[in-house]
């Protein structure tokens, strides 16, 4: 075959899709599929070196994609590699028309997408050109103003771009990236998550090891690095693990993991945030910014396996540390994260093992054989992962992950995994009471089904089950229970029902196993039998009552009628299904038979279900069923319809319907089977065709519509599960052995029917006698010779319609001529023709014509006559429909079948060992979509004349009287204009027509109906949103226009509607259109070497010179021509238009960055601003940004070496941070620029991120002054910054201006608005102080005013005004500083609640990204004591929060201030007021967030924790020392003089809790050891009881120890943090005691993996919760048991024989005697019960840590537990609670786990927990 091929082809082809060589007609295709491909070629090559985008290569590449997927990659490697780098010039061109762009991309991701197919020598692809097209589009400049307007798709488009390219990017390529991207990482910035995105993005992973040093060598160690030294889970720290993942996956056995696993595990169980102990305060930020599941996945199955595996242990460590949250008693909003990780997991193994063991190699770097997975390897792995999934099987998620989880387990270690399912699924099947254990145990079943059937090897019994399953779900076919019925479907699609029996006694060579199953499947026939008795009581029991029968309505009222209705339709699909897979014997046959034979059946549910029946026993046998079915019914009707009067009646006889459609059913088998009864069957037809009954008529015009399609469709005609069918004897072949066995796609031997020369003559004379006939009557009545009245006319198109459908495939499309002249294009803009299997016969009339043209005529006779006769008209929508698309299915039929198919394959699939592997009827299915594809691709047909005629119908249709005529003919009309060439350009001015103002004659429904076109439906085209410039030109001006029509009232809410669903659809849809086309001049290269390329030769060559010149002269003229269109779009728009709003929206979506508005649309915009109405002056506020951005003057930048400013000289190696190299960014108080002179020589760099990492190549600031342009002067300004002068600097506009800026919009939500922001930001950048003048009076008085509306308006101007005078020169700053130093004074002291976040934002935004030696007069003016006291605590907290603003915008660079801010804080830290004290802890998170332990980075300038702490906890002294309860007794007074150092204290230690609950989200690493000097405190102050009556200081000391016990420790500080608890253990104080423990338990959790990589950490743990076991306090023996517990059974302690000795014998100490009853009670326990108790605590410790299974020493702990019952209190207490907890959490399973038990034991336990009998 393939040497064939290959010569027919003249090449190798890459890969193509293998179902087409299956085919009827596979022997023409590859000849097609040459054709097609030089068509392509050529003319993709032609329009690139014509450079014509539009039409040309948009549509050819178009035709690429469809190329693609109709053959799949059929070129020869060098065309793929020509196709790829062309479409990757396109893509990456400049400028670029976004929409083209995107469908560029989406080309070349499919080409790119088999990896495998193209080397890293055969294609390289530059880095650079992609990441400019991602940074202009992703992190665009002018986006937000609205001068660019992407989809939302884009995003994802060009992240898939980026990941199909970077396979091919150079090896030089990583080093590039990090000098790029190296400079913005700087943590306090969003920079940084943008460089670790990109990095994330675009480093590329797969090479050959030898270039390994070229590429993740050179940044492995400085990210991992990076990400185990941060702390606290900032944004950027998931982009890191998805690197990571990544590299692990592409190249596993190159990276040596094992030094980071303990951390990589630790970081895992944390970001599943799951709950541990009591009371337990999540970080909001650890919810947002935990790791994505799909990535932590990849990562950890990429390091399982290799020479020690540790990762496996480690694995074990995290599945049972996690085990018992699987359990269905549990519930939150973590379960979700492991339930993905269940079902995930396995799946990414298998993907593994697939890869090691089963791909066929290619060129990328095999898994090296020392790192493969070993089978062992692969048991150990689903030993680990059993227990979970078997808890998880009955999650209140539901069952559905749990059932993919088992499945992949299933295909590695079936023999582990099915039979503890199955042990659930028996008795499950059995219980009556527990339903859902069903549904989950038959869902699990059924995703294992293949695994369990083709048993192999390892689980040789599998195939015994099936029989006994399939007796046991027999019971469940009834209607409301589907799950049995989908069981049952999927057995007997794997399971030839074959009875093998007799194969015992004719073979001997027989094993064991085989005979079992040959004895088993005489059961087989028992099964059958009892399903079809299942199924007839099913239907008996569903027949409509009669009564509801007779109504006959259309639309049935009852709901039960639905319900039964739609559970019919499912149960009918199964018993489909699983007729046409049973082997139906004579048996079978003649029961159903007899069973649709002697019963009657009202048509609509038992008549359909018993109708599919005996269609599939016909499908199955075809001869047979027919000789049994069609004699029958044929006589019955014959007989019935003998009388003449039956024709005429309106009721017809139930047996007659039955009949019929029993007949309509059967005769959907193998064309060929049915004509020897053609006789018959045509008798029926011209019998009952003629019927009055609708119902008769209807079930007539089905039978006709299935007759003709089963003669002339081709389609395949079986579907077994082996090829051949089962009916061979026994000796040559047993079906046992094919027992869920795949189909073989190399020898499907698929059984096509293929229309005959019979078949097709008979069709034709079924046409000519029924068609014929009808069309002649409709035609007459059409021409009004005949009178027909609406039920005949209906009838004969009900005739018509179903002959149309029945034999659609025979008729060949409609042709005739092409409409031209609807685009210019110097390409060819043809079609290309598929061969569908039909050659159509031009010697018989074409009847798709006759139909057309009949319908035409008759659609307007009844539009002019009857208009109102709509049942007639929905029909002739129906049939013009399918006259233009319908070839023999149907759009919708065969999307859902491609769903279902891909549904089945999901869940059948083998994914271990891959190469399609399906089943036989799976295949066959795909086959057939493949061939149903051919025949729906139509996209991109030419638009001929007889289409244009029926689209103008349609058109009519869409704006006629009836509402629900008018929607039908809609979705007609919007399908057909997606599929035919530009015909959009044709038929929007006949649209357009309707909206005319000028046009009197036009009706509302018509005027609504052309809106309800331009609209367009939600999938298809919108035509008031083309992406194309002449359309654009045409609809928005109408639209706004329409307005003024006489057909448009504003009364009808309808219309109203429809207005805004319009602006509001082009708002959504609207995308930047292109206005450059300009090709460059490599791609113009590459088009010609394509057209050069051979194999197969382009059928058109190079064009000539002149072509070529014509090309460029033409591409010039599109882009003038864009700009015309463009302008005068604009221009038309400017009119004084009722219809403003919608008028400046579509105005404002013109706006673009690469061509400035006209002067007319600028005076629009600004007499907008202050227009009547808020939604236009919003618009035009927002549009002003956008063109003040258009009318920047460009700034001169040039570049700088740091070395030559800082004098130092740039260290080798990494070193990041506060270095000498970059001092001279920061603020120096000594030397600011105060002078002109100064200002001039200072070096600004305004973004914040330069120089902290490292510096970049190039590092650009702005030139001098001298050498920037002129400030603007009347002189030298354009017309159309004219405009915005005149009006700007008019008082009049002004004053106006700012009235309606300071109105409030939304009482109570307005906020800082940024888009006013960006307006004056632009109007004093680009005329730099012009207005300033005008607005001055305006400021100050608003700046005195306290209202919250026009303090928010001084706020913006002022952000506006510092941020625009960047560029300014120095004397206007100092003259504006001198302005704005007393107005903020002003504005901040009248700060009010409303306002002050507004002051914030306005201080933050003004700081950003600006240098801050050029604010100085700013922070000084804000540095002037903050706390004044002046205004109250309010105005202080205010005013901090505002300074706050500032300074953290400016991140490292201001280290001074920040220490001048702390020393001028600290005397201040004993705040009364809470408010204040809050703002101080606020600030002090921010003062201290550069003291960072980043690696490679220096120690700050700015202040350090460590000193800080060391001076605080020097003035908390007096509490540490003191013994006695720390109160909250602080008088709230401020003028009692100086109070003691113990109140003092407090409040200090008040605002230092502040501090760090303020701190433990946001800052990057945690000061632990500064964390450790305060824990002895916190630790006195924590309440034990959860009561929120506590005052402050309580709660407050609470919530930190939560947090800190939260926080990641670094290993080394594991040690410290031990040492301390130690020590606090021992302190006096029992509250101390008891709050360290749980302290430990979540600390111990929190860090799992790093705790127990030391061994002594672990021994220091255990011993300390032994000894807390055994401390006097009761509540803290009872904390220190549960915790114990806890540890236990998270594996983080193992229950050993030494524990279990040491309980035992401490359970022995005997007590004193109780002494007889004296005065004294004895309140103090004795040391001997304490230990006593202790004793029976651990015990108890022991048997509550597992709560859901029966471990080997649990029956002996009980033992030694019930021994103590009579003990004295507290011991009998705590055996009783056990107890009780332990019946508690084993009742579910108590079966299960009674087996654990001796007789003796069960005893004893039955007595202690049945509580004793009273009666007794």
């Amino acid at each position: 075959m393939k040497k064939e091929q290959v010569e027919i082809l003249g090449f190798v082809p890459q890969k193509e899709i293998v179902y087409n060589k299956l085919l009827p007609y596979a022997d023409k295709l590859h000849r097609e599929s040459n054709d097609i491909l030089a068509q392509i070629k050529g003319n993709l090559g032609r329009a690139v070196q014509l450079r014509e985008l539009w039409p040309g290569v948009l549509l050819w590449t178009r035709k690429l994609s469809t190329y693609l997927r109709l053959y799949g990659r059929k070129f020869s490697k060098e065309d793929h590699v020509l196709f790829i780098k062309l479409l990757y010039e396109l893509v990456t061109i400049p400028k670029l028309d976004i929409s083209m762009m995107q469908s560029f991309a989406r080309l070349l991701i499919n080409l790119l997408k088999k990896k495998e197919l193209l080397s890293r020598d055969d294609l390289e692809l530059p880095w650079r050109p992609l990441y400019d097209l991602y940074e202009s589009i992703l992190y665009s400049k002018t986006e937000h103003l609205g001068l660019n307007w992407f989809p939302n798709s884009v995003e994802n488009v060009l992240k898939t771009l980026v990941k199909s390219c970077r396979l091919y990017f150079p090896e030089s390529a990583t080093q590039e990236m990090l000098d790029e991207w190296r400079p913005l990482l700087c943590p306090f910035d969003v920079t940084m998550q943008k460089a670790i995105s990109y990095f994330e993005l675009f480093l590329p992973t797969i090479m050959p090891p030898e270039q390994h040093h070229k590429g993740f060598k050179l940044w492995f160690d400085e990210m991992m690095d990076l990400w185990v030294s941060v702390q606290n889970l900032p944004a950027w720290e998931g982009n890191l693990v998805n690197i990571f993942a990544r590299l692990a996956n592409d190249n596993i056995g190159y990276v040596n993991w094992d030094p980071y696993i303990p951390k990589i595990f630790t970081r895992v169980l944390r970001s599943f945030n799951l709950p541990v102990g009591t009371s337990q305060m999540i970080v909001p930020r650890y919810l947002s910014n935990s790791y994505d599941i799909g990535h932590v996945v990849l990562w950890i199955s990429s390091m399982l396996g290799g020479p020690q595996n540790q990762v496996q242990k480690q694995l074990n460590g995290l599945f049972s540390s996690i085990a018992s949250f699987y359990h269905p008693s549990n519930n939150g909003r973590w379960l979700m994260k492991l339930m993905k990780l269940l079902q995930r997991l396995p799946a990414s193994v298998v993907r593994r093992l697939h890869r090691e063991r089963y791909k066929k190699p290619c060129w990328i770097t095999p898994v090296p054989a020392s790192h493969r997975l070993t089978d062992q390897d692969v048991t150990d792995f689903v030993e680990s992962m059993k227990q979970p999934v078997l808890m998880a099987m009955f999650s209140k998620t539901g069952s559905m992950d749990a059932a993919q989880a088992l499945q992949n387990l299933a295909l590695m270690r079936p023999e582990l995994v099915i039979p503890p399912v199955l042990e659930k699924t028996y008795p499950a099947m059995e219980t009556l009471t527990e339903p859902h254990q069903l549904t989950a145990t038959l869902s699990c079943m059924i995703g294992m089904a293949r695994s369990l059937l083709s048993g192999g090897r390892h689980y040789p019994e599998g195939p015994a089950h099936v029989l006994p399953l399939l007796m046991r779900a027999l019971p469940g076919v009834d209607p409301n229970d589907f799950s049995k019925c989908m069981f049952i479907a999927t057995f007997t699609t794997l399971v030839p029902l074959v009875d093998c029996s007799s194969a015992l006694h004719e073979k001997n060579d027989l094993t064991e196993m085989v005979r079992e199953l040959c004895s088993a499947s005489a059961e087989f026939e028992d099964f059958v039998l009892q399903f079809m008795d299942r199924c007839f009581a099913l239907i008996d029991s569903s027949t409509l009552e009669q009564t509801r029968e007779e109504t006959e309505t259309e639309k049935m009222t009852h709901l039960e009628s639905l319900v039964e209705l739609v559970s019919s339709k499912i149960l009918s699909n199964t018993i489909f299904t699983m007729f046409s897979k049973l082997i139906i014997r004579n048996v079978a046959l003649e029961k159903v038979f007899n069973f649709a034979t002697t019963n009657i059946f009202e048509t609509r549910v038992a008549g359909r279900m018993v109708a599919d029946m005996c269609r599939a026993t016909a499908k199955c046998h075809p001869a047979e069923s027919l000789r049994l079915f069609v004699p029958h019914c044929c006589n019955a009707i014959t007989h019935l319809t003998a009388n003449e009067d039956v024709s005429n009646e309106e009721e017809l006889d139930k047996e007659l319907l039955w009949n019929l459609q029993l007949l309509s059913e059967v005769s959907r088998v193998d064309g060929e089977k049915l004509l020897p009864y053609r006789t018959q069957l045509v008798q029926i037809l011209q019998l009952t065709l003629r019927l009055r009954c609708k119902q008769g008529y209807s079930l007539a015009c089905n039978l006709l519509h299935h007759i003709l399609r089963s003669t002339a469709l081709t389609y395949p005609t079986d579907y077994c599960s082996v090829p051949g069918g089962f009916n061979r004897p026994l000796q040559e072949y047993l079906p046992i052995k094919d027992w869920g066995r795949p189909g073989d796609l190399w020898n499907l031997e698929i059984q096509w029917h293929v229309p005959s020369a019979e078949e097709t003559a008979f069709v034709f004379y079924v046409l000519d006698l029924l068609l014929q006939p009808e069309l002649q009557r409709l035609q007459k009545y059409a021409q009004g010779e005949q009178d027909m009245s609406r039920d005949d006319v209906l009838q004969s198109l009900f005739i018509v319609q179903h002959c149309l459908l029945g034999a659609g495939s025979m008729l060949p499309p409609l042709d005739g001529r092409t409409v031209t002249g609807l685009v210019p294009s110097m390409v060819s803009l043809e079609e290309t023709k598929l061969y569908i299997g039909v050659d159509y016969d031009e010697s018989r009339e074409n009847y798709r014509e006759a139909i057309c043209k009949v319908m035409r005529q008759l659609l307007h006779y009844i539009l002019e006559h009857s208009e109102d006769d709509t049942k007639s008209l929905f029909a002739i929508i129906k049939i013009i429909s399918d006259l233009m698309h319908f070839r023999g299915s149907h759009k919708h039929e065969f999307d859902s079948r491609w769903k279902s198919f891909t549904l089945v394959k999901k869940s059948m699939e083998n994914r271990l060992h891959g190469k399609k592997q399906h089943i036989r009827a799976l295949l066959i299915d795909r086959v057939l979509l493949q061939h149903e594809m051919r025949k729906l691709l139509v996209e991109g047909c030419e638009y001929k004349t007889v289409h244009r005629d029926l689209l103008r119908d349609l058109l009519r249709l869409s704006t006629s009287t009836y509402s629900q005529v008018r929607s039908k003919a809609q979705n007609v009309l919007f399908t057909a204009l997606g599929t035919y060439n530009f015909c959009c350009r044709d038929i929007t001015p006949r649209v357009l027509e309707l909206l005319e103002p000028t046009r009197t004659d036009v009706t509302q429904q018509q005027f609504k109906g052309a809106l309800y076109c331009l609209l367009g439906n939600h999938c298809g085209v919108c035509l008031a949103n083309l992406h194309d410039w002449d359309c654009i030109a045409q609809t928005w001006p109408s639209i706004v226009r329409s307005g003024l029509s006489s057909a448009m009232s504003l009364e009808k809410p309808s219309i109203v509607r429809l207005f805004d669903d319009l602006a509001d659809k082009v708002h959504r849809q609207y995308e930047t259109i292109g206005i450059d086309f300009t090709v460059p001049e490599s791609a113009v290269l590459l088009g010609r070497h394509i057209t050069d390329s051979s194999q197969p030769t382009p059928h058109i060559g190079t064009p000539t010179e002149q072509e070529l010149e014509q090309g460029l002269a033409l591409q010039q003229d599109k882009n003038h021509e864009a700009h015309h269109s463009f302008v005068n779009m604009l221009s038309c728009v400017i009119r004084p238009w009722k219809f403003e709003h919608i008028a400046i929206g579509f105005l404002s979506l013109l706006l673009r960055d690469d061509y400035p508005l006209p002067a007319p649309a600028v005076l629009f915009f600004v007499q907008s601003l202050n227009h009547d109405a808020l939604v236009v002056r919003k618009m035009a506020i927002a549009a002003m940004a956008g063109i003040l951005k258009q009318l920047k003057r460009p700034r001169k930048k040039i570049p700088v070496s740091p070395c030559d400013i800082s004098g130092v000289t740039e260290p080798e190696g990494l070193v990041a941070g506060d270095k000498p190299g970059n001092d001279w960014l920061q603020y120096h108080g000594d030397s600011l620029p105060n002078t002109q002179q100064d200002w001039d020589n200072f070096c600004f760099v305004e973004k914040t991120h330069w120089g902290y990492y490292c510096w970049p190549k190039n590092l650009m600031v702005y030139a001098p002054a001298a050498e920037q342009p002129k400030d603007l002067s009347a002189e030298n300004m354009n017309e159309r910054e004219r405009v915005i002068y005149d009006h700007f600097t008019e008082p009049m506009f002004i004053k106006q201006l700012i009235e309606f800026l300071s109105l409030e919009d939304r009482k109570g939500k307005d906020k800082f608005n940024p888009r006013r922001f960006c307006l004056f930001k632009g109007l004093f950048r680009n005329y730099s102080d012009a207005f300033l003048p005008v607005l001055k009076p305006h400021m100050e008085r608003l700046a005195n005013d306290s209202h919250e509306s026009t303090q928010r308006c001084v706020a913006e101007i002022i952000a506006g005004l510092v941020r625009g005078s960047k560029h300014w020169s120095f004397s206007k700053v100092e003259t504006l500083w001198k302005f704005l130093i007393p107005l903020m004074r002003t504005a901040l002291s009248n700060i009010t609640v409303e306002t002050y976040a507004d002051w914030g934002t306005c201080v933050a935004t003004a700081c950003e990204s600006r240098d801050p030696r050029k604010l100085h007069w700013l922070f000084e003016m804000l540095m002037e004591c903050p706390l004044s006291g002046e205004g109250g605590s309010f105005v202080d907290a205010c005013h901090l929060y505002v300074l706050q603003g500032g300074l953290a915008q400016q991140e490292w660079r201001v280290p001074e201030l920040l220490h001048r801010l702390l020393s001028y804080l600290e005397p201040k830290l004993t705040q009364v007021y809470k408010n204040v004290r809050e703002r101080i802890g606020s600030v002090l998170t921010y003062i201290f967030m550069i003291d960072v332990t980043l690696p490679h980075t220096l120690p700050t300038k700015s202040p350090h924790i460590a000193e800080f702490t060391e001076r605080i906890l020097s003035q908390l002294k007096p509490l540490i020392e003191g013994d006695e309860e720390i109160q909250n007794h602080v008088v709230e007074e401020n003028g009692v003089g100086e109070q003691d150092e113990r109140t003092q204290a407090i409040r200090l230690l008040k605002t230092v809790l502040k501090w760090l609950m303020a701190s433990a989200g946001r800052s990057f690493s945690t000061p632990v050891p500064q964390q450790l000097q305060l824990l002895p405190l916190l630790f006195k102050i924590a309440p034990v009881e959860n009561d929120d009556s506590y005052d402050e200081l309580k709660r407050d000391a609470k919530m930190c120890l939560s947090l800190m016990s939260q926080g990641l420790l670094y290993p080394e500080q594991i040690p410290t943090v031990l040492k301390v608890l130690h020590e606090i253990a021992g302190s006096s104080s029992w509250h101390a005691r008891f709050s360290v423990l749980t302290y430990l338990q979540i600390m111990v959790f929190y860090n799992l993996f790093t705790i127990l990589s030391n061994e002594q950490a672990v021994q220091d743990v255990r011993a300390l919760v032994i000894r807390l076991l055994e401390d006097e306090q009761l509540e803290v023996r009872e904390m220190a048991a549960t915790t114990l517990s806890g540890f236990l059974q998270c594996n983080f302690l193992a229950m050993d024989a030494s524990m279990q000795t040491h309980f035992e014998a401490l359970c022995k100490t005997r007590l004193p005697k109780k002494r007889k009853r004296d005065s004294v009670v004895d309140t103090i326990p004795s040391v001997d019960l304490v230990r006593r108790h202790a004793g029976v605590l651990g015990l108890s410790a022991c048997i509550l840590s597992s709560p859901y299974d029966v471990p080997t020493w649990m029956p002996q702990l009980l033992m030694d537990l019930s021994a103590h019952l009579n003990d004295t209190q507290p011991i009998e207490m705590t055996v009783k609670k056990t107890l009780s907890n332990f019946r508690r959490t084993h009742h579910d399973n108590w079966l299960e786990h009674k087996q654990q038990f001796t007789d003796d034991q069960l005893v004893v336990l039955t007595d202690l927990l049945v509580s004793p009998c009273y009666y007794a």
